[in-house]
């Protein structure tokens, strides 16, 4: 049985296995170099994290995995978040999880990128839809599918199952779309294309995919206040440094609240995740942590870039590419309205009366 303590070094240890790579000191030199291109990230890079384990990190270790909790991967998506990280980790992670023990070799180790295609309208988290499967074909349209130009083949939800599908296989059309942040997104058109069936649905990993997504905006916002507070103590105006002045201390007040909160749902719900047997609680602590976490995301950084005055504005200016990178991930995996929502339904609190 893992105890507190246990959890707690491993917490440690996942995050401090992110700084080569996600340093919360970095200068984010590569983010904006990778910027506006395709794939979007560093090919070299995600070798290094599969090399690592991150990919398998929530996968059996009898199936080459790690074996390791929820609370493990939203520690280490909350560090790459804090580092603006463009790998599609999350994504990678969720096919990870739902593909057998014999196609896992060459994803795990980097040799090939297999990302979830789940989405076919705005605004949802449904991971049914209408794309049909049968007979080794696969018809249908799937959106939002992210960092796409990087994909070797896709993971598609059906109405019957999944099916892998090659990016290059005969009826697969992909329509690449950049993001605010400089990634993209890819528009997967399948037209009787071949697909290989894969047991399982997207349902629960659907559900990590979403937590995970919430730990990296948590790291999004945390980096960012931290550069602000180091700029308002840096920063002169008057003869004074700014930081000094009242009306900012209590912007900044506003700020670091906004953070705690996010940080003490997110911690939450994923250790619910990992904790509860009911799937509908697990549900609401997703639904909870997105929707804090999305809201808290959008203050944080418009708060951040207001705070550093006109600068802030510009692109030179590194807050600016943490608001970009908030403004596509806030909606996704269903934005804080929807999440709102879904809670609202599943009421667990209600449940207990």
């Amino acid at each position: 049985m893992t105890t507190a303590e246990d959890r707690g070094e491993s917490l440690r240890m996942i995050r401090d296995s992110a700084t080569g790579i996600a340093p919360r000191t970095s200068d984010l030199k590569r983010i904006r170099a990778l910027r506006f291109t395709e794939p979007g990230f560093d090919k070299t890079v995600w070798r290094e994290m599969c090399e690592m384990g991150w990919v398998g990190l929530l996968v059996a270790e009898d199936n080459g995995g790690s074996g390791l909790g929820v609370q493990e991967f939203c520690a280490l998506t909350e560090e790459l978040g804090a580092a603006l990280v463009p790998e599609p980790l999350i994504p990678a992670a969720m096919a990870a999880m739902l593909l057998p023990a014999d196609h896992l070799q060459a994803v795990l180790s980097g040799e090939k990128i297999v990302l979830p295609a789940w989405q076919e309208k705005p605004h949802s988290i449904d991971t049914v839809g209408t794309t049909q499967f049968a007979d080794g074909k696969v018809s249908g349209k799937k959106i939002f599918i992210p960092m796409a130009a990087g994909a070797d083949a896709f993971l598609v939800t059906a109405a019957n199952g999944l099916a892998l599908v090659e990016r290059n296989a005969p009826g697969v059309h992909l329509e690449i779309a950049t993001t605010q942040d400089g990634g993209n997104f890819g528009t997967l058109t399948l037209d009787n294309a071949a697909g290989e069936a894969i047991a399982g649905d997207a349902a629960a990993a659907l559900e990590i995919a979403t937590m995970a997504t919430s730990a990296y905006l948590l790291g999004v916002m945390d980096r960012v206040f931290g550069i602000t507070l180091d700029y308002l103590k840096t920063r002169e105006q008057f003869g004074r440094k700014i930081g000094s002045f009242q009306a900012l201390q209590h912007r900044s007040a506003d700020l670091k609240i906004q953070v705690s909160l996010a940080r003490a749902t997110v911690n939450a719900a994923a250790a619910t995740q990992d904790n509860s047997a009911d799937a509908r609680v697990r549900m609401a602590a997703v639904s909870r942590a997105k929707a804090r976490a999305s809201d808290a995301a959008s203050i944080v950084t418009r708060g951040c870039i207001q705070l550093h005055g006109g600068i802030g504005y510009t692109d030179a200016a590194d807050p600016g590419l943490f608001l970009r990178k908030m403004m596509v991930l806030a909606p996704a995996y269903g934005n804080a309205a929807l999440h709102r929502a879904r809670f609202r339904d599943l009421a667990p609190e209600a449940d207990e009366d």
